[in-house]
Protein backbone atom coordinates (compact mmCIF):
# COMPACT_ATOMS: atom_id res chain seq x y z
CA UNK A 1 0.00 0.00 0.00
CA UNK A 2 1.38 3.39 -0.99
CA UNK A 3 1.28 6.44 1.26
CA UNK A 4 -1.47 7.87 -0.94
CA UNK A 5 -3.60 4.78 -0.34
CA UNK A 6 -3.30 4.81 3.44
CA UNK A 7 -6.84 5.00 4.90
CA UNK A 8 -7.77 7.83 7.25
CA UNK A 9 -9.18 6.84 10.61
CA UNK A 10 -10.44 8.36 13.82
CA UNK A 11 -8.54 7.06 16.86
CA UNK A 12 -9.69 8.03 20.37
CA UNK A 13 -6.32 7.05 21.80
CA UNK A 14 -4.67 9.64 19.55
CA UNK A 15 -7.31 12.23 20.43
CA UNK A 16 -6.70 11.68 24.14
CA UNK A 17 -3.10 12.86 23.66
CA UNK A 18 -4.56 16.28 22.88
CA UNK A 19 -7.51 16.25 25.28
CA UNK A 20 -5.04 15.69 28.12
CA UNK A 21 -3.12 18.89 27.28
CA UNK A 22 -3.19 21.44 30.09
CA UNK A 23 -4.86 24.52 28.63
CA UNK A 24 -5.05 26.34 31.97
CA UNK A 25 -8.05 28.06 33.46
CA UNK A 26 -7.71 31.38 31.65
CA UNK A 27 -9.74 30.11 28.68
CA UNK A 28 -13.01 28.21 28.54
CA UNK A 29 -14.36 26.31 25.55
CA UNK A 30 -18.12 26.82 25.32
CA UNK A 31 -20.20 24.69 22.95
CA UNK A 32 -23.30 26.59 21.75
CA UNK A 33 -26.26 24.23 21.06
CA UNK A 34 -29.44 25.05 19.14
CA UNK A 35 -32.40 23.54 17.28
CA UNK A 36 -32.32 23.86 13.49
CA UNK A 37 -35.07 24.60 10.99
CA UNK A 38 -36.38 21.04 10.94
CA UNK A 39 -37.57 21.44 14.51
CA UNK A 40 -35.79 18.26 15.53
CA UNK A 41 -32.19 18.51 14.33
CA UNK A 42 -29.51 19.67 16.76
CA UNK A 43 -26.59 21.89 15.74
CA UNK A 44 -23.61 23.15 17.73
CA UNK A 45 -20.39 25.11 17.43
CA UNK A 46 -17.66 26.14 19.87
CA UNK A 47 -16.05 29.41 20.92
CA UNK A 48 -13.44 30.46 23.47
CA UNK A 49 -14.34 32.71 26.40
CA UNK A 50 -11.88 34.50 28.65
CA UNK A 51 -13.91 33.56 31.72
CA UNK A 52 -15.55 30.43 33.08
CA UNK A 53 -19.24 31.35 32.82
CA UNK A 54 -21.38 30.58 35.86
CA UNK A 55 -24.64 31.67 34.24
CA UNK A 56 -25.85 31.65 30.61
CA UNK A 57 -26.09 35.45 30.72
CA UNK A 58 -22.29 35.52 30.90
CA UNK A 59 -22.08 33.87 27.45
CA UNK A 60 -22.29 36.45 24.64
CA UNK A 61 -24.95 36.38 21.94
CA UNK A 62 -23.45 34.78 18.83
CA UNK A 63 -24.47 34.30 15.21
CA UNK A 64 -24.37 31.62 12.52
CA UNK A 65 -25.33 30.92 8.92
CA UNK A 66 -29.04 30.13 8.93
CA UNK A 67 -29.02 29.34 5.21
CA UNK A 68 -27.16 26.14 6.08
CA UNK A 69 -29.63 25.06 8.81
CA UNK A 70 -32.94 25.47 6.90
CA UNK A 71 -33.63 28.78 8.70
CA UNK A 72 -32.74 31.64 6.32
CA UNK A 73 -31.99 32.64 2.75
CA UNK A 74 -28.38 33.12 1.67
CA UNK A 75 -29.02 36.79 0.95
CA UNK A 76 -29.98 37.42 4.59
CA UNK A 77 -28.52 34.47 6.44
CA UNK A 78 -27.45 35.66 9.90
CA UNK A 79 -29.29 34.05 12.82
CA UNK A 80 -28.59 34.83 16.46
CA UNK A 81 -27.94 32.50 19.39
CA UNK A 82 -29.20 33.72 22.78
CA UNK A 83 -27.77 31.51 25.58
CA UNK A 84 -30.46 30.31 28.02
CA UNK A 85 -29.20 27.23 29.93
CA UNK A 86 -25.67 26.26 31.01
CA UNK A 87 -24.28 22.75 31.58
CA UNK A 88 -20.90 21.15 32.23
CA UNK A 89 -19.18 19.61 29.20
CA UNK A 90 -18.60 15.85 29.75
CA UNK A 91 -16.45 15.57 26.63
CA UNK A 92 -13.92 18.32 27.29
CA UNK A 93 -14.46 18.33 31.09
CA UNK A 94 -12.70 20.77 33.38
CA UNK A 95 -14.11 24.30 33.25
CA UNK A 96 -15.56 23.83 29.75
CA UNK A 97 -19.30 24.27 29.17
CA UNK A 98 -22.30 23.48 27.02
CA UNK A 99 -24.84 26.26 26.55
CA UNK A 100 -28.30 25.74 25.11
CA UNK A 101 -29.53 28.66 23.03
CA UNK A 102 -32.72 30.15 21.66
CA UNK A 103 -32.56 31.21 18.01
CA UNK A 104 -33.62 34.67 16.82
CA UNK A 105 -33.85 36.13 13.32
CA UNK A 106 -32.20 39.29 11.98
CA UNK A 107 -35.15 41.39 13.20
CA UNK A 108 -34.91 40.04 16.76
CA UNK A 109 -38.03 37.89 16.46
CA UNK A 110 -37.93 34.18 17.43
CA UNK A 111 -37.10 31.71 14.66
CA UNK A 112 -40.03 29.59 13.50
CA UNK A 113 -38.67 26.56 15.37
CA UNK A 114 -37.88 28.55 18.53
CA UNK A 115 -40.81 27.17 20.53
CA UNK A 116 -38.97 27.80 23.77
CA UNK A 117 -39.74 31.51 23.56
CA UNK A 118 -43.54 31.11 23.84
CA UNK A 119 -43.19 28.13 26.19
CA UNK A 120 -41.17 30.24 28.60
CA UNK A 121 -43.92 32.87 28.67
CA UNK A 122 -46.54 30.20 29.40
CA UNK A 123 -44.43 28.72 32.20
CA UNK A 124 -43.91 32.14 33.80
CA UNK A 125 -47.67 32.69 33.70
CA UNK A 126 -48.26 29.24 35.23
CA UNK A 127 -45.54 29.55 37.86
CA UNK A 128 -48.06 29.62 40.69
CA UNK A 129 -49.33 26.17 39.62
CA UNK A 130 -45.82 24.73 40.09
CA UNK A 131 -46.06 22.49 37.01
CA UNK A 132 -43.86 19.41 37.02
CA UNK A 133 -42.98 17.36 33.95
CA UNK A 134 -41.26 14.03 33.50
CA UNK A 135 -40.54 13.00 29.90
CA UNK A 136 -39.78 9.44 28.78
CA UNK A 137 -37.57 9.74 25.70
CA UNK A 138 -37.59 6.63 23.52
CA UNK A 139 -35.04 6.23 20.72
CA UNK A 140 -33.63 3.58 18.41
CA UNK A 141 -30.01 2.66 17.63
CA UNK A 142 -29.20 2.20 13.93
CA UNK A 143 -26.19 1.21 11.89
CA UNK A 144 -25.04 3.55 9.12
CA UNK A 145 -27.04 1.41 6.71
CA UNK A 146 -30.25 2.46 8.47
CA UNK A 147 -30.84 -1.04 9.87
CA UNK A 148 -31.39 -1.36 13.63
CA UNK A 149 -28.14 -1.94 15.47
CA UNK A 150 -27.58 -5.61 16.36
CA UNK A 151 -30.33 -6.95 14.10
CA UNK A 152 -29.45 -9.64 11.54
CA UNK A 153 -28.35 -7.87 8.37
CA UNK A 154 -30.60 -9.91 6.12
CA UNK A 155 -33.44 -10.60 8.49
CA UNK A 156 -35.13 -9.83 11.76
CA UNK A 157 -34.73 -10.79 15.41
CA UNK A 158 -37.33 -12.92 17.14
CA UNK A 159 -40.76 -11.45 17.93
CA UNK A 160 -41.18 -8.83 20.63
CA UNK A 161 -41.52 -10.15 24.15
CA UNK A 162 -38.11 -10.79 25.72
CA UNK A 163 -36.52 -7.40 25.01
CA UNK A 164 -38.31 -4.91 27.30
CA UNK A 165 -36.02 -4.30 30.30
CA UNK A 166 -34.14 -7.34 29.02
CA UNK A 167 -30.79 -8.70 30.16
CA UNK A 168 -28.36 -10.70 28.04
CA UNK A 169 -26.54 -10.25 24.75
CA UNK A 170 -29.31 -12.06 22.87
CA UNK A 171 -31.94 -9.61 24.19
CA UNK A 172 -30.33 -6.16 24.34
CA UNK A 173 -28.05 -4.34 21.91
CA UNK A 174 -25.97 -1.23 22.54
CA UNK A 175 -25.98 -1.07 26.34
CA UNK A 176 -22.52 0.58 26.34
CA UNK A 177 -24.03 3.63 24.64
CA UNK A 178 -26.83 3.78 27.20
CA UNK A 179 -24.44 3.57 30.16
CA UNK A 180 -22.08 6.16 28.69
CA UNK A 181 -24.96 8.53 27.97
CA UNK A 182 -26.33 8.19 31.51
CA UNK A 183 -22.98 9.13 33.04
CA UNK A 184 -22.52 12.00 30.59
CA UNK A 185 -25.93 13.40 31.61
CA UNK A 186 -25.10 13.15 35.32
CA UNK A 187 -21.76 14.90 34.77
CA UNK A 188 -23.35 17.66 32.70
CA UNK A 189 -26.06 18.33 35.25
CA UNK A 190 -28.92 17.04 33.12
CA UNK A 191 -31.79 15.83 35.31
CA UNK A 192 -31.82 12.26 34.04
CA UNK A 193 -34.02 10.01 36.18
CA UNK A 194 -33.49 6.55 34.69
CA UNK A 195 -33.19 4.37 31.60
CA UNK A 196 -34.36 1.00 30.29
CA UNK A 197 -34.40 -1.23 27.23
CA UNK A 198 -37.67 -0.95 25.30
CA UNK A 199 -40.07 -3.41 23.66
CA UNK A 200 -38.41 -3.43 20.23
CA UNK A 201 -34.81 -4.69 20.24
CA UNK A 202 -32.27 -1.84 19.80
CA UNK A 203 -34.84 0.59 21.19
CA UNK A 204 -34.10 2.31 24.50
CA UNK A 205 -35.52 4.99 26.74
CA UNK A 206 -34.16 7.57 29.14
CA UNK A 207 -36.27 9.69 31.44
CA UNK A 208 -35.88 13.38 32.28
CA UNK A 209 -37.39 14.89 35.41
CA UNK A 210 -39.24 15.69 37.41
CA UNK A 211 -38.50 19.22 36.20
CA UNK A 212 -40.47 22.36 36.91
CA UNK A 213 -41.56 24.56 34.04
CA UNK A 214 -39.14 25.34 31.23
CA UNK A 215 -36.41 23.09 32.67
CA UNK A 216 -38.13 20.00 31.22
CA UNK A 217 -37.53 21.12 27.63
CA UNK A 218 -34.04 22.45 28.35
CA UNK A 219 -32.86 19.24 29.98
CA UNK A 220 -34.43 16.95 27.37
CA UNK A 221 -32.82 18.84 24.47
CA UNK A 222 -29.39 18.71 26.12
CA UNK A 223 -29.97 15.03 26.94
CA UNK A 224 -30.65 14.44 23.24
CA UNK A 225 -27.50 16.33 22.27
CA UNK A 226 -25.41 14.22 24.65
CA UNK A 227 -26.97 11.05 23.26
CA UNK A 228 -26.02 12.00 19.71
CA UNK A 229 -22.46 12.88 20.77
CA UNK A 230 -21.98 9.64 22.72
CA UNK A 231 -23.31 7.60 19.79
CA UNK A 232 -20.75 9.33 17.53
CA UNK A 233 -17.99 7.76 19.62
CA UNK A 234 -19.45 4.30 19.05
CA UNK A 235 -20.14 4.81 15.34
CA UNK A 236 -23.88 4.30 15.88
CA UNK A 237 -26.75 6.42 14.55
CA UNK A 238 -29.57 7.66 16.80
CA UNK A 239 -33.06 8.00 15.36
CA UNK A 240 -36.05 9.58 17.07
CA UNK A 241 -38.38 8.47 14.30
CA UNK A 242 -41.73 7.52 15.90
CA UNK A 243 -42.03 4.36 13.78
CA UNK A 244 -38.53 3.39 12.61
CA UNK A 245 -39.52 -0.13 11.56
CA UNK A 246 -42.82 -0.86 9.79
CA UNK A 247 -44.76 -3.96 10.67
CA UNK A 248 -45.24 -5.73 13.99
CA UNK A 249 -42.77 -3.60 15.93
CA UNK A 250 -43.42 -0.95 18.55
CA UNK A 251 -42.95 2.70 17.70
CA UNK A 252 -41.19 5.30 19.84
CA UNK A 253 -42.77 8.03 21.93
CA UNK A 254 -41.99 10.72 24.47
CA UNK A 255 -44.63 10.01 27.10
CA UNK A 256 -45.05 13.14 29.20
CA UNK A 257 -45.94 12.89 32.88
CA UNK A 258 -47.55 16.05 34.22
CA UNK A 259 -48.82 17.43 37.50
CA UNK A 260 -49.53 20.70 39.25
CA UNK A 261 -49.13 21.29 42.96
CA UNK A 262 -52.89 20.85 43.40
CA UNK A 263 -52.73 17.43 41.69
CA UNK A 264 -49.93 16.33 43.99
CA UNK A 265 -51.85 17.12 47.18
CA UNK A 266 -54.37 14.78 48.89
CA UNK A 267 -57.64 15.04 46.99
CA UNK A 268 -55.76 15.99 43.83
CA UNK A 269 -57.60 13.44 41.71
CA UNK A 270 -60.35 15.95 40.98
CA UNK A 271 -57.73 18.28 39.47
CA UNK A 272 -56.29 15.41 37.41
CA UNK A 273 -59.78 14.59 36.11
CA UNK A 274 -60.39 18.26 35.27
CA UNK A 275 -57.14 18.34 33.29
CA UNK A 276 -58.15 15.20 31.37
CA UNK A 277 -61.56 16.70 30.60
CA UNK A 278 -59.83 19.79 29.21
CA UNK A 279 -57.49 17.69 27.07
CA UNK A 280 -60.37 15.62 25.69
CA UNK A 281 -61.77 18.64 23.88
CA UNK A 282 -58.43 19.62 22.34
CA UNK A 283 -57.24 16.40 20.68
CA UNK A 284 -56.43 18.01 17.31
CA UNK A 285 -54.51 20.87 18.92
CA UNK A 286 -52.44 18.49 21.03
CA UNK A 287 -51.71 16.11 18.16
CA UNK A 288 -50.53 19.06 16.00
CA UNK A 289 -48.07 20.03 18.75
CA UNK A 290 -46.81 16.51 19.42
CA UNK A 291 -44.49 16.04 16.44
CA UNK A 292 -42.58 18.43 14.11
CA UNK A 293 -44.86 17.61 11.16
CA UNK A 294 -48.10 18.47 13.00
CA UNK A 295 -49.21 14.87 13.41
CA UNK A 296 -47.97 13.31 10.17
CA UNK A 297 -45.11 11.49 11.91
CA UNK A 298 -47.28 10.39 14.82
CA UNK A 299 -49.93 9.01 12.48
CA UNK A 300 -47.60 6.11 11.68
CA UNK A 301 -47.29 5.35 15.41
CA UNK A 302 -50.69 6.12 16.98
CA UNK A 303 -52.65 3.35 15.31
CA UNK A 304 -54.33 1.78 18.32
CA UNK A 305 -51.87 -1.11 18.07
CA UNK A 306 -48.51 -1.73 19.77
CA UNK A 307 -49.55 -0.14 23.07
CA UNK A 308 -50.84 3.11 21.55
CA UNK A 309 -54.15 4.91 21.29
CA UNK A 310 -55.66 5.89 17.95
CA UNK A 311 -54.63 9.31 16.66
CA UNK A 312 -58.29 9.93 15.79
CA UNK A 313 -59.72 9.34 19.26
CA UNK A 314 -59.17 10.54 22.82
CA UNK A 315 -59.28 8.10 25.72
CA UNK A 316 -58.17 7.85 29.33
CA UNK A 317 -57.93 4.99 31.79
CA UNK A 318 -56.29 3.66 34.91
CA UNK A 319 -53.12 1.67 34.11
CA UNK A 320 -54.18 1.58 30.44
CA UNK A 321 -51.11 1.94 28.23
CA UNK A 322 -53.32 1.87 25.15
CA UNK A 323 -55.10 5.07 26.19
CA UNK A 324 -54.26 8.66 25.27
CA UNK A 325 -53.92 9.49 28.97
CA UNK A 326 -52.89 6.89 31.53
CA UNK A 327 -53.61 7.36 35.22
CA UNK A 328 -51.06 5.17 37.07
CA UNK A 329 -52.76 2.64 39.33
CA UNK A 330 -50.98 3.97 42.42
CA UNK A 331 -52.25 7.46 41.60
CA UNK A 332 -55.82 6.13 41.37
CA UNK A 333 -55.37 4.33 44.71
CA UNK A 334 -53.92 7.42 46.43
CA UNK A 335 -56.39 9.79 44.73
CA UNK A 336 -53.59 12.26 43.94
CA UNK A 337 -50.37 12.42 41.89
CA UNK A 338 -49.97 12.91 38.14
CA UNK A 339 -51.17 11.89 34.69
CA UNK A 340 -49.24 10.31 31.80
CA UNK A 341 -49.89 11.78 28.34
CA UNK A 342 -48.83 8.98 26.00
CA UNK A 343 -49.44 10.79 22.70
CA UNK A 344 -46.23 12.84 22.13
CA UNK A 345 -43.95 11.37 19.46
CA UNK A 346 -40.31 10.57 20.18
CA UNK A 347 -39.21 13.40 17.86
CA UNK A 348 -41.50 16.00 19.44
CA UNK A 349 -40.31 19.40 20.59
CA UNK A 350 -40.77 19.20 24.39
CA UNK A 351 -41.33 22.96 24.51
CA UNK A 352 -44.40 22.58 22.27
CA UNK A 353 -45.65 19.60 24.27
CA UNK A 354 -45.29 21.15 27.71
CA UNK A 355 -46.68 24.49 26.52
CA UNK A 356 -49.88 23.01 25.08
CA UNK A 357 -50.37 20.95 28.26
CA UNK A 358 -49.89 23.88 30.63
CA UNK A 359 -52.03 26.23 28.50
CA UNK A 360 -55.00 24.04 29.37
CA UNK A 361 -54.29 24.81 33.04
CA UNK A 362 -54.29 28.55 32.36
CA UNK A 363 -57.81 28.64 30.94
Amino acid sequence: MSALEHPARMDKAVLNNYLSLDVGYEKTMVEYIWIDGTGQGIRSKCRTLDIEPKDPSECPIWNYDGSSTYQAEGSNSDMYLHPVALFRDPFRRGQHKLVLCEVFKYNNTPAETNHRHSCKKAMVEAKGEKPWFGIEQEYTLLGHDGHPFGWPKNGFPGPQGPYYCGVGSNRVYGRDIVEAHYRACLYAGVKIAGCNAEVMPSQWEFQIGPCEGIDAGDHLWVGRYLLERVAEDFGVVITLDPKPMPGDWNGAGAHTNFSTEAMRQPGGMKHIEQAIDGMSGNQKRHIAAYDPKKGKDNKRRLTGLHVTSSIEDFSAGVANRGASIRIPRQVAADAYGYLDDRRPASNCDPYSVTEVIIMRELR
